[in-house]
């Protein structure tokens, strides 16, 4: 089932879903890693399970020569079975995060044969992040650039149009989703130019949008309504993420370019030299956050779990 449809069923009933996003495990993990993680929030009746994707990344390993060898490394592979895992043996709707970088886009179109193949309906289409080793990000050769040009070809194998244009093949049937950012992506000069560039993928086929984590509800509302002014119309869920150690004040910001509210840092400060208490402060925010957003109508609360079950169960006791 698309995940449209499930906001859709949602809509007409004025209820509120919930969904997670879960990392693939380490290499060497298995798929009971992944079981320990939802096996408890499944009795919160998830609509939907995103899984992330770790693109290839290279480290130089000294050989007895003296000379260094560049070898690829992927941590976390998997996420293309793991989807195919999760709607067997949970009855689950999977939502792979399909990205740009390391990709050609010949090899795109391989993964979104095989989860055509698959039976996943749904996609989460990124651009990605560079390597640890570029400043910027740089496309594989013949591969897709932007998130934008990522949303084209899964709209252009929807309408059975392939790269190979002497092969007729049937049309795929993808929900496309593409990320957004409240505070605006910190590539963006300015707002209004990030919104420019998201209604291009919106336009291109992106039926939904997930945000990057925020911790000030405002801002989730305002970014709605600019949307909407910019004649974005399609649903936006809120991406939420539990601060959980007082050390996420500093690291997050640097890593995601957004800010925490005043009122949030001013007391986990309070409470610093307690773990426990600054654990507590950020899931009670995170929980305030939900109810919040819930009242307001938004479609579903899509949580960062991070393999945290215990703090993300608790929130969705609260809420649900």
């Amino acid at each position: 089932m698309k995940v449209t449809e499930h906001l859709q069923t949602a809509q007409k009933a004025e209820k509120t879903l919930i969904s997670y996003e879960i990392l693939p495990p380490l290499k060497g993990g298995t798929m009971h890693d992944i079981f320990k993680v939802l096996d408890p929030l499944m009795e919160f009746k998830p609509a939907f399970i995103d899984v992330t994707y770790h693109r290839q990344e290279f480290i130089y390993k000294k050989r007895p020569s003296g000379y260094f060898e560049k070898t690829s490394m992927r941590k976390r592979p998997g996420t293309v079975g793991i989807c195919a895992a999760l709607q067997h043996h949970y009855g689950v709707d999977a939502v792979p995060h399909l990205i740009c970088g390391g990709f050609s886009r010949e090899e795109t179109e391989a993964a979104l044969i095989d989860l055509h193949f698959l039976g996943i309906q749904n996609i989460l289409a990124l651009r990605g992040d560079p390597r640890k080793d570029e400043g910027r990000f740089i496309a594989e050769p013949d591969g897709n650039t932007f998130a934008l040009d990522l949303v084209k070809q899964i709209t252009d194998m929807n309408q059975g149009v392939y790269l190979d244009d002497t092969i007729q093949g049937k049309g795929t049937d993808f929900c496309v989703s593409v990320a957004c950012y409240p505070e605006k992506h910190f590539e963006a000069p300015n707002l209004a130019q990030d919104l420019l560039h998201l209604k291009a993928k919106v336009d291109a086929g992106a039926e939904y949008l997930v945000t990057q984590m925020f911790f000030d509800n405002q801002k989730y509302f305002d970014f709605v309504k600019a949307c909407r002014e910019a004649d974005i119309h399609v649903p936006i869920i809120p991406g939420l993420k539990p601060i959980t150690n007082f050390k996420q004040l500093t690291g997050i910001p640097r890593l995601f370019f957004i800010d925490f509210p005043h009122e949030l840092v001013s007391e986990m400060t309070k409470a610093q030299d307690d773990p426990v208490a600054v654990r507590n402060i950020g899931i009670e925010w995170c929980i305030a956050q939900s109810l919040e957003l819930k009242a307001a109508g938004a479609p579903c609360l899509h949580y960062y779990t991070m393999g945290d079950v215990p703090t993300i169960k608790r929130i969705s006791e609260a809420v649900a």
